[in-house]
């Protein structure tokens, strides 16, 4: 990526980051964004309340167009759990139905759906990862004629192995299952099309490879499954016409917004809409495939760097598996070791299940990774 890119990004004055996978980051065009709105808001009170408004439906159809949804199939929720157990509350759900997932999932994709056997009779079956992959096969194989939900992380938290989303969601669509997936390690760095992919529904937190604030999520609910989907946490944000409570007399009518908006219970998250759009709008102004081009071979010249000094990569480097994450151990370091040595030389990193995780950005240069490999003991 070029400079003009890098000049952004101010956290490269001091560090060489490469924890994306964690938090991320803002860049200037987000923090500008986000004091902006804190300015009129401190100057102005709600006197630009209207400027809000539009600024949510402008980032609404950034990032609709980011993974080919409607606008109308974007909510903005408070992050990734939040929305998962929005999808997993709103099912109905039979005794003795069942969710097919994968064992090493991070935990805001296994809890949601873990509640559902003490509240609802609904049972978890979890394929197993093995040498950093989960096999798409055996996961296929776990559904049977209970199965409502396939849910699975686009790429692995702790191993950064990119799942086959197009294969599992078609198969899913066959079947008349409805595909979950936990977008938030891939979203930013990877090019996700919901139509291509066949997702009926994601979750993103902006903090990661979104490169946004924390507090922030898409949820995406294709026009599909919307109504297999029902709202269960409720407020005046998630009817038509919610403003009408400026009229004498409201008219209390429980008739759902079009699409994904019904799930937005109140009042947004204002100052994390306006920096996520900035965030998504700079993905889309350098180009989502450009951006995953450069990620994944950056990250194919880490793994390949990394085994010649005698690492293990653990991350899949097959075609299709890899994505910028890539996890690596050494039999005489530990992860929490290495990750503190880094630190000691301001390179973020982080430990993830007994592995040393470095997931790079855009940003980040061939030349950081370098000194990332210098500064890691043989």
């Amino acid at each position: 990526m070029n400079q003009a890119i890098r000049s952004l990004f101010p956290v490269t004055e001091k560090y060489i980051y490469m924890n994306h996978a964690a938090v991320s980051p803002l860049s200037t065009r987000v923090r500008d964004a986000m004091q902006a709105l804190v300015e009129d808001v401190t100057r102005n009170g709600s006197a630009n309340y209207e400027d809000w408004c539009r600024t949510y439906e402008q980032t609404r159809r950034s990032a609709a167009r980011l993974v080919n949804a409607h606008p109308h199939e974007i909510a903005f929720m408070r992050n990734t759990s939040d929305a998962l157990s929005a999808v997993a509350n709103g099912i109905d759900w039979r005794e003795g139905d069942n969710v097919v997932s994968c064992s090493v999932e991070f935990p805001s994709n296994i809890y949601p759906w873990l509640r559902l056997r003490e509240a609802r009779g609904v049972q978890m079956k979890l394929a197993e990862e093995r040498g950093g992959r989960i096999d798409i096969g055996e996961l296929l194989s776990l559904i049977d004629d209970r199965t409502r939900v396939v849910t699975i992380s686009w790429v692995q938290f702790a191993s950064g192995y990119r799942s086959d989303l197009a294969r599992i969601g078609k198969f899913c669509r066959e079947h008349d299952i409805i595909f979950v997936v936990d977008a938030i390690q891939g979203l930013g760095g990877l090019k996700l099309d919901v139509e291509r992919d066949f997702v009926d529904a994601f979750a993103a937190d902006a903090h990661k490879y979104l490169l946004g604030p924390e507090g922030i999520a898409l949820l995406y609910v294709s026009d599909r499954v919307i109504d297999r989907i029902k709202p269960t946490v409720l407020g005046w944000t998630s009817v038509k016409d919610y403003e009408q409570f400026s009229q004498r007399a409201i008219d209390y009518k429980l008739d759902y917004r079009e699409g994904a908006g019904r799930f937005e219970c109140g009042t947004l998250n204002t100052a994390g809409a306006y920096g996520l759009g900035a965030a998504i709008d700079l993905f889309l102004e350098v180009g989502p495939e450009k951006i995953e081009e450069y990620l994944l071979s950056l990250s194919d010249y880490l793994s390949e760097r990394l085994t010649l000094k005698g690492y293990e990569v653990v991350s899949p480097r097959n075609a299709g598996e890899s994505s910028a994450i890539v996890a690596c151990r050494h039999e005489r370091h530990t992860p929490r070791d290495l990750c503190r040595l880094l630190r000691a030389k301001n390179i973020q990193t982080a430990p993830r299940m007994n592995r040393l995780r470095i997931s790079p950005h855009f940003y980040n240069t061939r030349e950081e990774v370098d000194a990332l490999l210098e500064a890691l003991p043989d």
